[in-house]
């Protein structure tokens, strides 16, 4: 794998929460594009793991631009739920990834399984698979997570996603609650970028 550090750098997602937090973890000389600057449309999650379907992005976009590319595909697992929203975090919000509704999901399934739901710790974590895909087809695939539990409510308005319900092991707040320069520390994307920080 080369080591020349990569100065232009393609964010393979149109979720522009997962863009604020990559481009925080990136030195601030990398210039990134996004796929709104190509009108580009993400491409359909096939994979039936984070890995394939953060590969499936990163090299899609990577053909799509003749960049590098970065993509992630990241989500919530739940014990109890056997291990969903899963690969499926983004899906549970509808067509526009509401996550409003994803998060009712979560606590309608919940309490499906067990009423007193609450009362018992709910292990949980999330995990995030980074792809990164030069256009000479080399690519690099890494993943991260974090270990938890699921809030007995939402909590907190900072963050995107499931963060308002997940709390973090060894922990108080949820990471809905954490100011990003806390979250970023611990985080599953922190824990997968910095297996690749080295080629920027």
């Amino acid at each position: 794998m080369k080591k020349k550090k990569i100065i232009n750098l393609f964010i393979g997602s149109n979720n522009q929460g997962k863009i604020k937090e990559i481009r925080d973890l990136l030195p601030k000389k990398v210039q990134i594009l996004t796929p709104k600057h190509f009108n580009l449309n993400s491409p359909k999650e096939t994979g039936a793991t984070f890995k394939e379907n953060s590969f499936l992005k990163a090299k899609f976009f990577s053909k799509k631009t003749k960049m590098v590319c970065l993509a992630d595909d990241s989500g919530l697992e739940i014990d109890s739920l056997n291990k969903l929203p899963g690969i499926y975090s983004a899906r549970w919000g509808g067509k526009k990834s509401n996550f409003n509704l994803a998060i009712k999901k979560v606590y309608k399934e919940l309490k499906k399984k067990d009423k007193n739901w609450y009362k018992i710790k709910q292990p949980a974590r999330f995990i995030c698979a980074l792809t990164l895909y030069w256009p000479n087809n080399k690519f690099l695939n890494v993943m991260g997570k974090i270990e938890g539990t699921i809030s007995k409510f939402k909590k907190g308005n900072k963050g995107f996603g499931y963060d308002p319900i997940f709390i973090p092991l060894k922990k108080k707040l949820t990471f809905g609650q954490m100011i990003p320069k806390e979250k970023y520390k611990i985080d599953h994307r922190i824990n997968a970028f910095k297996k690749i920080k080295k080629f920027f």
